[in-house]
């Protein structure tokens, strides 16, 4: 059975490979490379692991790893060969540009500068996994697509969100365990990234709750991935639902409750956390005060509920949730700390490679990892960490701009998407390396970057026409 299940997705992976290589290397269609990464990178362990589980070859598995790389590369190249004044190509960068110039800068100093004491080989596998998503926003930040274009994305993005529930289902109900039981996850993951099986289920500890209850991450990596993802496809569900005629708005309602399912099967308590900031965040950006009133109702009728009428198990998850007093939590308390200490003791950062939980990191190095800011303020420095902040900042208040003031449909649609998203995932990012979610953090940075074009198209109009008028 696995081996129909590698054949059939090394089929698909394959195909759409070819497809969208032909469609940028002979039509000029560089862009087509997103459409590539929403479809492959929510499968992307799941094909590893099958892959290495039906053919224990590690070659096999590289050509799966590099592919994701490789087509952002070739969309790169693909776009310089295509510009036909290159050199006369206009460069009106935002705030958002400069920010995300400045922190890969910076990247690139430490890549090169003797700081650190990872190798040269770690560092620069670490300088990819930074390099790859800001080549994923700047194409982004160059992509005119037509509304059909737009459309095919979202449409994909939805077969993601209802695909991942229907999985959850098949774990709970039909399997009774988790998909990644079958596919080879735990052996893919000792045998090549040298992690040993861990927990009551033979896979890692991000696989149950401290009550040792099934978190399911359908055929994501694990649940966190998941959690983070489905706020992608619920956001982009509920500006559809609420743009669209009332008589197609019951298919994005669907997208909305299965995102909201797979939420719940994954049991992330900061990205239920998150779910409920992005909430506050659309009700904000559409002026929907009662939404704020009822979400506080809800808070406080829970939290009777909690205390009055919850059983023990639950009672207690919840107190040591909020007190930091479960292993979990004080898991992160640990880990922040350290990092704090570090960027307290050197301030401008110890080098690449030197915190975070990506393959290349080593443990006898590693200090600190379950915080993206943290993250990058222990290996930058604080200017590192405060330049990514900015990007993450204004790529949200220039991405609510374009929503609002876009005549562009699916633009507009796919800023509120951009902004949105990357408002719910702050949280994450205080417990979690999010940015190594490759599908989440890869196209909603592309999402940020088509958005920053329209804001840059924006701004050029007004200008012109203020000039106009004087």
């Amino acid at each position: 059975m696995a081996i129909i299940f590698f054949l059939l997705i090394a089929a698909a992976v394959g195909a759409g490979f070819l497809w969208v290589v032909q469609k940028m290397v002979f039509q000029g269609k560089w862009s087509y490379f997103i459409y590539f990464l929403a479809a492959f990178l929510p499968f992307y362990i799941t094909s590893l692991s099958l892959a290495y589980l039906t053919t224990r070859s590690t070659v096999v598995v590289s050509l799966f790893q590099v592919s994701k790389e490789f087509i952002v590369l070739i969309a790169g190249l693909s776009f310089l060969a295509y510009q036909k004044r290159l050199f006369n190509y206009p460069f009106r960068l935002q705030s958002t540009d400069w920010f995300m110039f400045s922190f890969l800068g910076l990247a690139v100093l430490f890549l090169f500068l003797p700081i650190g004491q990872a190798s040269f080989v770690n560092k620069a596998l670490y300088f990819k996994s930074m390099l790859i998503p800001s080549l994923v926003y700047f194409l982004g930040r160059n992509t005119n697509f037509s509304g059909f274009e737009l459309r095919k994305l979202f449409q994909l993005i939805f077969v993601v969100a209802i695909a991942a529930f229907l999985v959850n289902l098949v774990e709970r109900f039909l399997l009774g365990a988790h998909l990644q039981q079958f596919t080879g996850y735990a052996l893919f993951n000792q045998v090549v990234n040298n992690i040993e099986p861990e927990g009551n289920y033979g896979l890692t500890w991000t696989f149950e709750t401290t009550n040792a209850m099934k978190r399911l991450g359908s055929f994501f990596s694990d649940p966190l991935e998941l959690a983070s993802s489905v706020l992608m496809g619920f956001s982009a569900g509920l500006i559809w639902f609420l743009t669209t005629e009332r008589e197609q708005q019951w298919k994005y309602l669907l997208v909305m409750l299965c995102s909201t399912g797979s939420l719940v099967f994954a049991s992330s308590r900061a990205s239920f956390a998150a779910f409920f900031l992005m909430i506050f965040f659309i009700a904000l950006v559409f002026r929907l005060y009662k939404l704020i009133g009822i979400g506080l109702l809800s808070l406080v009728t829970f939290a009777g509920f909690i205390l009055f009428f919850a059983s023990d198990d639950l009672y207690f998850y919840v107190i040591d949730t909020l007190t930091l007093a479960d292993t979990s939590s004080v898991g992160h308390v640990v880990e922040w700390a350290l990092a704090l200490e570090s960027m307290l003791s050197n301030p401008l950062g110890i080098g690449l490679a030197m915190s975070g939980n990506f393959g290349s990191v080593s443990d006898e190095l590693r200090v600190g990892g379950e915080n993206q800011f943290l993250i990058y303020g222990v290996q930058l420095g604080w200017v590192g960490m405060l330049l990514y902040i900015g990007t993450l900042f204004s790529g949200i208040r220039n991405a609510i701009f374009v929503f609002k003031n876009s005549e562009n449909l699916n633009i507009a649609r796919m800023a509120f998407v951009a902004g949105t998203v990357k408002a719910g995932l702050l949280l994450p990012l205080f417990t979690a390396n999010v940015e190594i979610y490759t599908y989440v953090s890869w196209v909603s940075w592309w999402m940020v970057g088509i958005s920053i074009n329209e804001y840059s198209r924006l701004r050029l109009h007004s200008q012109q026409t203020e000039l106009q008028n004087k």
